[in-house]
This record gives C-alpha cells, structure tokens and sequence, in this order.
C-alpha cells in the first residue's frame, strides 16, 4: 500500500510541475488588429469583396510572437451570394529579445497597397517592452518586392 501510495504521491507533483511550467507562458492577443477590404469586378457583372485583417499573439515570457490573418471573399451577382471562402492561419515569428522576462507588446500594419505603395503589401511594426527594466526595441518589416521580407530592430535609447 506504501509504494502504491508514493507513486501516486509521485505522479501528482510531477503533473503539478508540468501544469505550472505550462502555465508559466502567457499569451496575450494584441488588442490593434487592422482590417483592409477590396472589390473586384468580374465578367458577367460579378462583385467580389475580399476582406483581410490581421492580429498578434504574444508571450509574454519569451518575446516570442504569431501574426495571424484571417480572410473573407465573397462573390455576388444582381440578385445573390454566389460564393464565400474563408481561410486564415498564423506565423510564428522569432522573438524580440533573447532572454525569458515580461514583456508588453503591440503591433501595426501599413495601409493596404495605394499609389504611395512602392514595394507592394506594405509591411507591420511591432514594439515590445521589458516590465522589469526600462527596455524597448521596435521592429519594422517590409516587403522587398523581390518575394522576401526584410526585418530590423532597433533598440531605443533614453535620454
């Protein structure tokens, strides 16, 4: 009865240490999503609107982050909806800062492409802050135009 006992015992505190290292993470959903929409027009007087928008979810611990985006088109004549699709998924990013803190975090993207667009999407900044120390970097990436994005981070300095 003992040994059952301490076994029992046993698996508790592991499951207890692996529930509290899996809550040790905390993620937060970036509250500055954007939403952008287009239409098209098709032969046979078809509308379509394609809606896009975009959100962030952080850990707060390691700086890690995922840029989500979620999609909606809808296809209409005169008279009807003719289709709808929706689709959406999210990017895990590298993270912001190389050691595990507590950090704060908010991100914004650029207009959707327009006149004043030269490399095509546009691209998002993200900002993330160390709550411990007085620690800020921002980031801003681009399309290239050339299939790659280009990303830098800077770290801000007090004065």
């Amino acid at each position: 009865m003992i040994p059952v006992m301490k076994t029992s015992l046993a698996a508790a505190l592991v499951f207890m240490t692996l529930a509290s290292v899996a809550a040790a993470d905390d993620f937060k959903l970036v509250s500055n999503q954007r939403i952008a929409c287009g239409r098209g027009l098709a032969p046979g007087k078809l509308n379509t609107a394609t809606c896009k928008s975009y959100a962030y979810v952080f850990n707060t611990k390691t700086s890690e982050y995922s840029r989500c985006q979620v999609t909606l088109a809808l296809t209409r004549d005169n008279k009807e909806v003719i289709n709808v699709q929706a689709d959406g998924n999210c990017v895990k990013k590298p993270r912001i800062f190389d050691a595990d803190s507590h950090y704060s975090f908010d991100a914004t993207e650029t207009e959707p492409p327009n006149t004043n667009s030269f490399f095509g999407p546009g691209g998002f900044a993200v900002w993330a802050s160390d709550n411990a120390k007085q620690k800020v970097r921002g980031c801003i990436t681009i399309a290239s135009g050339l299939g790659t994005d280009v990303s830098r981070c800077v770290d801000m300095t007090f004065q």
